[in-house]
């Protein structure tokens, strides 16, 4: 499938017309959140790639690393120092990077969920240009990319519920609720989705960015039981709540794919929304915990080996608990379950 124009959005988040940018800017801007970016470094490891065995690897925000019976897939790339479309203005990361481009080995797909520029990087997609064999993307995001000068022929183009195989994986495009544009004048003329990775041991979700909806147990329904979920939580806010989940409502959508464990992602790398930067994974670490939910927290750049989730070798690590300041109070949020 190749697109030529924009797809016709089914569920479509509308906070931002309810909600003038302006006022999102103004409040950005002026309103002051304690801890919004660390005081101290965070933990970085350097990937260890050796051995055969079924990883998955946080590199940064939404950028994960899979090998899945030897293949290697990048989701959500972004290398740059800022998610912006500025060199020298915007959210910068953190973090230093886990590893450069350069270091990553060929893949065989690189997936990425939607147009935004926390997800879709045009520097860092040009560089994987010569590392990849294909990218696979939603609808109207093929056309950002064959202008940044992919070829139209690397491009996999997979509307929601269509699949493309590589080898012995299948890769799945899912519902979401979000939104995309990359400027003032282009809302909504692409795509989004979320993706099911199927292999020959393990089916993997990757949220991409969404609000909480019933596309999560519609997923479910048709993939469940999930081995492990990488969810988005962080970037959210009571003025786009359509398009961003509460910690809260993260566990919620976990529950409702049928997940065994849960990574969760878009979190610890960029100051995108007004919480203290290590607040979603503390909330969501402690709902987790009433409900006990497994969280798969491994340090940026750590490698977990799947087949050991669940197991002493594979220990879940509150690494963001050393770095809180001493006396950190947060405001939870009701987990809502569907009746």
């Amino acid at each position: 499938m190749n697109s030529q124009t924009a797809h016709p959005i089914r569920v479509q988040a509308d906070t931002q017309d309810k909600t003038p940018w302006v006022r999102i800017l103004w409040r950005y801007l002026s309103q002051k959140v304690a801890d919004k970016t660390p005081s101290q470094a965070l933990p970085v490891q350097q990937p260890d790639l050796s051995g055969k065995d079924n990883l998955v690897i946080r590199l940064s925000h939404s950028t994960v690393l899979l090998r899945l019976d030897g293949q290697y897939l990048l989701l959500d790339p972004v290398f740059s120092e800022r998610a912006s479309p500025l060199s020298f203005a915007g959210p910068k990361r953190f973090h230093p990077l886990p590893m450069q481009i350069s270091d990553l080995p060929e893949m065989s797909a690189v997936l990425i969920s939607h147009d935004h520029y926390d997800h879709l990087d045009k520097k860092s997609v040009q560089q994987l240009d010569a590392k990849s064999r294909c990218f696979i993307v939603p609808p109207g995001v093929d056309q950002h990319l064959i202008r940044f000068g992919i070829a139209a022929d690397k491009i996999r183009v997979l509307d929601w519920w269509e699949q493309t195989q590589l080898g012995s994986l299948t890769i799945h495009a899912t519902p979401a609720q979000h939104f995309s544009g990359r400027g003032f004048w282009d809302k909504n003329q692409t795509c989004w989705a979320s993706f099911v990775v199927e292999s020959s041991q393990q089916r993997i979700f990757y949220s991409g960015d969404s609000g909480y909806f019933n596309g999560f147990a519609q997923i479910g329904r048709r993939f469940g039981p999930i081995d492990l979920a990488l969810i988005e939580t962080g970037a959210y806010d009571e003025l786009w709540p359509d398009v961003h989940m509460q910690p809260e409502q993260s566990l919620r959508a976990h529950l409702d794919l049928q997940a065994r464990y849960l990574m969760p992602v878009h979190n610890s790398s960029f100051d995108l929304a007004m919480h203290a930067w290590y607040e979603p994974l503390e909330r969501l670490a402690l709902a987790a915990e009433a409900y006990q939910v497994p969280l798969v927290t491994p340090v940026f750049g750590a490698a977990v080996k799947l087949a050991q989730l669940g197991q002493p070798q594979q220990p879940n690590l509150y690494w963001w608990r050393e770095l809180m300041p001493s006396g950190a109070t947060l405001s939870l949020e009701p987990l809502f379950i569907p009746a």
